[in-house]
């Protein structure tokens, strides 16, 4: 397993697209199961005002550096060849090695129709892909009758790989909430936010330059200045000044996990 970075007290995966896609291909063959949080500046800031949500980022099988700011604490902290883990990339990844083995995968999330289409486009993209299913959840938290029968559905397929794109902290307290109801499935639950918008096509990504600059961002905030001008004009500040404090040894900020059993 990589080594964890202490970002603001959330363990931050400290590795490249190529180990985690190893990683992952190496959970879903043993079956291991577990969650993965595709974390950024947002996640990380989000962690600050809950501590629930802290104890979920750090108790997840592997929690990724998905913003370029995370990438560069990383190799400062850590050194050695770290990159950024990026949701749409992870999905494209995992979705092209696993058509030869026979990976199967299940779409959960988005607006109506995106996880159909998201599967649509994929598989046009890799023939031969095994999807299992799709699911297009209400706007709100399952009940738990329904997640009863979310969970006896995965429980009767076993992906390997269940994608989950509800946006954090949505998606990530879903999936700890979901995890152990599906324990015996070996399936490896991802939680990749706007990947499921950008792989179906129905939201414009930022040029990859931008992506590799830090400034995804910035493109983001021009498309939906209305939703993410909080996030990004305040958050963004405070993540700035919560770090220098923890550089300078300021402000201390512990890594909490809960302890793992056996």
């Amino acid at each position: 397993m990589p080594p964890k970075v202490n970002v603001l007290g959330v363990g931050v995966s400290a590795m490249n697209l190529r180990v985690a896609t190893t990683l992952l291909l190496d959970a879903a063959r043993a079956g291991r199961g577990g969650y993965v949080c595709v974390t950024g500046v947002h996640g990380v800031s989000e962690a600050q005002r809950d501590a629930g949500f802290k104890r979920i980022l750090n108790d997840a099988f592997l929690n990724t550096t998905d913003g370029m700011p995370l990438v560069w604490l990383a190799k400062w902290r850590a050194g050695g060849d770290i990159g950024r883990v990026y949701g749409p990339d992870l999905m494209l990844a995992l979705c092209e090695a696993g058509v030869e083995e026979g990976l199967t995968h299940f779409f959960y999330g988005g607006g109506e129709g995106t996880a159909g289409l998201l599967a649509e486009k994929l598989g046009a993209r890799f023939p031969g892909l095994k999807v299992a299913g799709v699911k297009t959840p209400p706007f709100r938290e399952l009940d738990p009758a329904e997640l009863a029968v979310l969970a006896a559905r995965v429980n009767m397929l076993k992906p390997r790989f269940f994608w989950v794109g509800l946006g954090a902290p949505k998606q990530e307290k879903f999936m700890a909430q979901f995890a152990p109801r599906i324990a015996g499935s070996g399936t490896v639950l991802l939680g990749v936010g706007a990947a499921f918008d950008f792989l179906s096509g129905r939201a414009r990504q930022a040029p990859r330059w931008m992506r590799r600059c830090g400034l995804e961002w910035f493109f983001r905030l021009c498309m939906e200045p209305r939703r993410l001008w909080r996030r990004y004009l305040i958050n963004n500040p405070l993540f700035v000044l919560r770090v220098t404090l923890q550089l300078l040894g300021l402000k201390r900020y512990p890594l909490e996990e809960t302890p793992r059993k056996g």
